[in-house]
């Protein structure tokens, strides 16, 4: 057993790193997926030991990894999906398909060693229970690093071994694969060129079971041909296996709808802003009737922590999001509140360096919340896992930064 880091606290939470070993890269209930170089690593008592182990030689570059309910384990590397159904004795390659059934492929990419992200994405949470189904549906973070790609709505019905295209979003023009990380405004357009609706990518995909309906929002800019922050209402049709998306609205990038972190909780939906680019910014933690979402006037703003940030969760009345750190005055920036958004607190983790957090999994069965802590706001680096107190023991709790 790994060397277990110490734990701190804040009058809110304990956290601390994860152990030596395997990259951390999600968890469900007891059960952890990892990697490390040549190889990936299935836990079974919440990442303390590795019991199973597979050689795989693109671990390095895992972008993306789901533990589902059935124990099936999805997961990418840059621009190929894969799953393994027998806990890392094998996995098998997985081929995308379109809603007609043929092979949706990768394209060829004018630089190999940067080939897109076609599948990360910075949801924690990707797979819900649809009418009795587990359904995983995710949209992939790309046009950052790694190589420019078509931006897409991925989802599966039958525990990963089959997935298909939900939604593909158009050709921006600003995110052609030039062979950069990002992609830039010369070299091949990609995405469906019959669709006006593009982004530079898509920030977070969620499950609202009161509407049986799927939400989605993207990022980031405003071009002359359009924006690129929507939000998307979908809903799925089992009997016929299709889709429909709707673009709900469209507005600036320094408005409350460049955003992440959309949760709903008894019907109603909350998310945080991550406006920016050029002043006034319209920050901050916002809940409404989903049917209100278009109706600024509509929303309660329940907490304005002063700074963009995409990422949060909600679960047991606890919120825990964060700060965008390169847009920060702290190093690595938490806002929480462990009643529901009656009362808030923010903490400045500053001992882990300038960090962004992100990819947060709902609490394990040790009741850990899981974080990716990013360099800059992309960059892997490290896994950071946080415990929320009762809020009898944050009872001093205040509005306030703390180091």
């Amino acid at each position: 057993m790994a060397l277990q880091p110490p734990v701190a606290s804040t009058e809110h939470f304990w956290y601390r790193l994860q152990p030596e070993g395997p990259y951390n890269d999600s968890q469900k209930d007891n059960r952890a997926f990892g990697y490390a170089d040549g190889w990936i690593f299935l836990s079974e008592d919440n990442g303390h030991t590795w019991t199973h182990r597979l050689a795989f030689s693109d671990a390095r570059h895992i972008t993306f990894s789901c533990i589902l309910k059935s124990g099936n384990i999805v997961f990418s590397t840059r621009s190929r999906l894969y799953i393994s159904t027998d806990d890392l004795k094998t996995c098998e390659p997985v081929t995308v398909k379109n809603a007609d059934g043929t092979d949706y492929l990768p394209h060829t990419p004018k630089n190999p060693d940067l080939p897109g992200w076609y599948f990360h994405t910075l949801s924690g949470i990707n797979s819900w229970d649809v009418n009795g189904t587990e359904m995983l549906v995710w949209g992939n973070y790309c046009n950052v690093l790694g190589g420019a790609a078509p931006v897409n709505i991925y989802y599966s019905t039958d525990g990963g071994q089959t997935v298909k295209i939900a939604y593909t979003f158009g050709q921006n023009p600003y995110t052609r694969d030039d062979g950069s990380e990002g992609g830039g405004t010369t070299g091949t357009l990609l995405g469906d060129p019959d669709n006006p609706v593009f982004c530079r990518h898509l920030h977070m995909v969620a499950y609202n079971p009161a509407e049986d309906a799927f939400y989605a929002c993207t990022g980031d800019a405003d071009r002359p041909e359009g924006f690129e922050c929507h939000w998307l209402r979908g809903t799925y049709d089992a009997h016929q296996d299709a889709w429909d998306w709707q673009v709900i609205l469209s507005d600036h990038l320094n408005s409350r709808y460049k955003a992440g972190g959309i949760s709903f909780v008894d019907g109603q939906l909350y998310w945080i802003s991550d406006s920016n680019g050029p002043e006034p910014y319209d920050r901050g933690i916002f809940r409404c009737a989903p049917a209100d979402l278009a109706r600024p006037e509509a929303h309660t703003l329940l907490f304005n922590p002063q700074v963009e940030s995409g990422s949060m969760i909600i679960q047991d009345n606890v919120i825990l999001a964060s700060h965008c750190a390169p847009a920060s005055p702290l190093a690595t920036g938490f806002i929480v509140s462990v009643d529901a958004g009656r009362t808030w607190a923010q903490y400045d983790l500053s001992e882990f360096g300038r960090r962004s957090p992100t990819r947060f999994h709902e609490k394990n069965s040790e009741g850990w919340f899981r974080v990716d802590l990013r360099a800059g706001w992309i960059e892997h680096a490290e896994v950071l896992f946080i415990k929320p107190k009762e809020p009898e023991e944050a009872s001093r709790a205040s509005t306030t930064a703390r180091g």
